[in-house]
């Protein structure tokens, strides 16, 4: 039994992008950290949310890349000026990635509470009906 993908079914034109989209989303290996959940706020707004412990806003970047919303956080070292007995808090730096659908546009991002809040909308998708003319040949 041979495994068809998307872009080589017979029926699915066109959506050779859309599965490359898919590979590269699983390569990201983004490691689970920091963690997040993503919940819908209505039928066409999402919601991501970040932990972000410790991260101020001057040092996270929210950019969208290729249809891909990407979130980075870097901090800066201050612990030169510190001495720890014990550092259990994490320090490192992280990129997350999520790919965007077609018509899905990033709104606001609002710290609060050590958590990064990323508003999501879809559009409305317009109903578009598309005649084609036969020619004669």
């Amino acid at each position: 039994m041979t495994k068809l993908s998307l872009g080589s079914h017979p029926y699915m034109l066109g959506f050779e992008q859309l599965e490359r989209m898919l590979e590269r989303s699983a390569k990201s290996g983004n490691e689970g950290y920091p963690p997040f959940n993503i919940e819908q706020t209505s039928d066409t707004s999402y919601r991501i949310t970040l932990a972000v412990a410790g991260f101020g806003e001057g040092d996270l970047s929210i950019t969208v890349e290729d249809r891909q919303l990407v979130i980075r956080g870097r901090q800066r070292d201050d612990s030169d000026h510190r001495v720890f007995l014990h550092r259990g808090i994490a320090a490192r730096q992280f990129q997350r990635s999520f790919v965007l659908a077609d018509g899905v546009e990033v709104g606001e991002a609002l710290m609060e509470n050590g958590l990064l809040h990323i508003d999501l909308k879809r559009a409305q998708p317009e109903t578009v009906v598309q005649t084609i003319n036969i020619k004669k040949g």
